[in-house]
């Protein structure tokens, strides 16, 4: 083959790959490559075609050549194709996958990058990077504005959708055949103000001595006792407290009654605590029977009760009304089997009936932990009849029934509707008022005490939610209003601003010695019963004065006090309060070796004094001055002590002493020009210690202050006055 058409193939070749380069501009504009023509290093060429550096054209010329030389030497073998060097594939940008309320340091492990990364590609925006921490939350602008400056792209990520639980909650059967019901006794709720007589009234029905029991003489807990009245009947008494303190136990008890009988003394009249306890009838929407107690004292007047709860819509039947009253001495036992009659004739016609078969369904009155048998409930059954070896669950506790006492400590083997009974066998303490019902089986338990500790971990984490999001609004309105006022100015202007707003807070001390000089008093809460530790806690919330000293309940519970008590306290540095509970010596002397204080008590209004006490410890002392001594300035008149002269006041005095050692004060015009000490005191040119009424003298001051003609010299002492804490629980 001769020279030419060796020529013109290298030509031909030459074209097929510019074309080649043309049509692969496109896949190479991010390598930024520059053009420039390149001449063959052989032979000539008559147009030059562009094409890029980095495309290597000679190792393709020279395989074509070959391939050509192949064919001239072997004729009619015809050489196979060659494979063109394979085009570089497009680069594809990396996904990133976002999300809303992203932090700095969440879009720097998303991309795979450092935070110092994520900062560099915020710096041109309007950001302020001084105030930008790695858990800072970024806007949703932000975060595509670092993922596009990253040279990335983003998408947004697929929110996991968890799957949703199916609701195992146990739930009452629905109501019973009434062909299934039969007659169960009333269930009477005793109810009003402190030391009005209802213990005693119940005493005298039951005919024991239950508020000699008491502590203080005042009933704190609830109290169910099923009693057997001279006529045959069968009823069962709440006794409830009267204090203000148990507001809630009265509440509880009307809700599962059917009765209320409301006390009231006769010399008293109406009180705050019969006042509520009306309204919880009335909320209740349970009849009321009128019981008008202490009418054998002298100064007792029952019409005046019956008229002063016209006020609270409650009619006596003598006034045409539908509310019985009955006139009767509790102590006495006067008039006790009229209450009785009146109570048994309002449940015959209320026809009170329950279905005593199937799953038991009941409500907790009491609970309380018993150091021999542990947790321990009062309840009241309300359908079914419960016996041993029954699933029980109450609130986010279970039990299996082990043993059941009635109120006099005497084991029984089973309980009807309307039985007041004790229940031993509870896992964990169920809070009072907790509705019980009866399921299948262990696991089913496990099942339904699951399944309500789920469901308040949602609600808790809903309530967080909505918490965390107004947060977030609100500094973001916030950050929003301050970028707006800066928008304006000159960045050295904006930092001159962001500087004289936040200078106080460069002064200011660390975090850890700003918390430890709050003025705060830990307490740990222990009491005998559920009920106790409810009331006292209801107290606590009523307390208004943080501003003086923050009260910090860091624990409360339901038992004697335990080591991990002590422990708590100590690292709160706390006191531990407790009610109708025990320490025993060992936990004494570990609270004395740590410097714990156990206050222990038996009636809820000395603890809440106790605790007043406490609080108003915490408080600073007060000065107050003590004034000893008035004078007045009759002369002024200048001394000269070496080179300077000293102003002099001839005084009297009007009232008390002056005694040089205390502190003086000068007043004109009834305004304070001076407080401080004496320089001197002399009377007659002698130097003295104390003058007295009617003496006169002359003093200077340690300041070279002008007197006055008519001035006042007040001399007083500085005295450190306890404050009390300015919180009222109410009693």
């Amino acid at each position: 083959m001769n020279r030419g058409m060796m020529l013109k193939l290298e030509n031909l070749v030459q074209l097929h790959c510019a074309c080649r380069q043309l049509h692969s501009l496109s896949y190479r504009k991010i390598h930024r490559t520059h053009w420039k023509p390149v001449k063959s290093s052989t032979y000539p060429m008559r147009p030059i075609q562009p094409h890029p550096q980095l495309w290597q054209t000679d190792t393709f010329i020279s395989a074509v050549l070959s391939q050509y030389r192949l064919l001239a030497t072997k004729e009619g073998k015809r050489p196979g194709k060659q494979k063109l060097p394979p085009i570089k594939p497009k680069i594809e940008r990396q996904e990133v996958e976002i999300q809303q309320r992203m932090t700095a340091e969440d879009l720097a492990r998303a991309m795979d990058k450092d935070i110092d990364h994520v900062f560099e590609a915020l710096l041109l925006t309007g950001i302020d990077l001084d105030s930008l921490e790695p858990d800072s939350v970024l806007e949703e602008v932000w975060i595509k504005e670092v993922v596009k400056k990253s040279g990335m792209k983003y998408k947004w990520a697929k929110l996991k959708q968890e799957k949703v639980r199916e609701n195992k909650d146990a739930a009452r059967r629905p109501p019973a055949d009434p062909a299934l019901l039969t007659p169960r006794p009333p269930v009477v709720t005793i109810l009003g103000h402190v030391d009005h007589g209802k213990t005693t009234l119940l005493d005298s029905l039951r005919k024991t001595q239950v508020a000699a029991m008491e502590a203080g003489g005042i009933t704190q807990h609830i109290g169910a006792f099923l009693v057997y009245l001279p006529s045959g009947e069968k009823v069962t008494f709440l006794d409830t407290p009267g204090h203000a303190a148990f507001s809630a136990m009265r509440a509880r008890g009307t809700h599962i009654t059917d009765i209320v009988i409301l006390v009231v003394a006769a010399e008293d009249g109406v009180m705050k605590q019969t006042i509520e306890s009306i309204q919880h009838a009335k909320n209740a929407k349970v009849p009321i029977i009128l019981a008008i107690n202490k009418c054998d004292k002298p100064e007792a007047d029952p019409e005046r009760v019956k008229k002063e709860l016209l006020a609270h819509d409650v009619v006596c039947e003598e006034y045409g009304g539908d509310v019985q009253a009955v006139h009767m001495s509790a102590l006495k036992g006067e008039n006790l089997m009229a209450l009785a009659e009146a109570t048994v004739a309002l449940a015959e016609v209320l026809e009170l009936k329950a279905d005593s078969t199937g799953l038991v369904e009941g409500t907790i009155i009491e609970s309380r932990t018993d150091k021999g048998r542990g947790p321990v409930t009062t309840a009241i059954i309300q359908r079914g009849t419960l016996r041993k070896g029954c699933i029980l669950v109450a609130g986010k506790s279970w039990a299996k029934v082990r043993l059941m006492f009635d109120e006099n400590g005497k084991t029984v083997d089973e309980a009807t509707p309307s039985m007041p009974v004790e229940v031993v066998g509870w896992k964990e303490i169920p809070s009072a008022g907790a509705e019980i019902l009866e399921v299948e089986s262990e696991q089913r338990a496990r099942e339904v005490v699951d399944w309500r500790n789920y469901a308040e971990q949602q609600e808790k984490i809903k309530q967080d939610m909505e918490v965390i999001e107004a947060k977030q609004k609100e500094h973001k309105d916030a950050y929003k209003k301050e970028r707006e006022s800066l928008a304006n100015l000159t960045w050295r202007q904006r930092k001159a601003a962001l500087y004289k707003t936040n200078k106080h807070l460069i002064a200011m001390r660390s975090k850890e010695r700003v918390e430890s000089d709050r003025n705060v008093l830990p307490v740990i809460v222990k009491g005998d019963v559920d009920g106790s530790t409810e009331a006292i806690l209801n107290i606590l919330d009523s307390y208004n004065a943080n501003d003086e000293c923050e009260l910090d309940v860091i624990h409360f519970g339901v038992g004697d006090i335990s080591e991990n008590d002590i422990n708590l306290a100590e690292t709160f540095q706390g006191v531990i309060y407790g009610f109708s509970v025990n320490a025993n010596k060992s936990i004494q002397q570990l609270a004395a070796k740590k410097g714990i204080k156990i206050k222990l008590h038996n009636i809820i209004y000395h603890l809440i004094e106790d605790l007043k006490d406490e609080l108003s410890s915490k408080l600073p002392p007060s000065v107050v001055e003590h004034i000893i001594g008035e004078a007045s300035v009759l002369a002024t008149f200048c001394v000269t002590v070496g080179k300077s002269k000293v102003p002099v006041a001839g005084c009297r005095v009007q009232k008390g002493q002056l005694d040089r050692k205390l502190k003086f004060k000068l007043i004109r015009n009834r305004d304070v020009v001076w407080k401080g000490f004496l320089t001197s005191l002399k009377n007659h040119k002698d130097d003295v210690q104390i003058i007295k009424t009617g003496m006169d003298c002359g003093l200077s001051l340690d300041k070279n202050i002008e007197f006055n003609i008519g001035d006042e010299i007040i001399c007083y002492e500085e005295k450190e006055v306890e404050q009390t804490i300015s919180w009222d629980p109410g009693f």
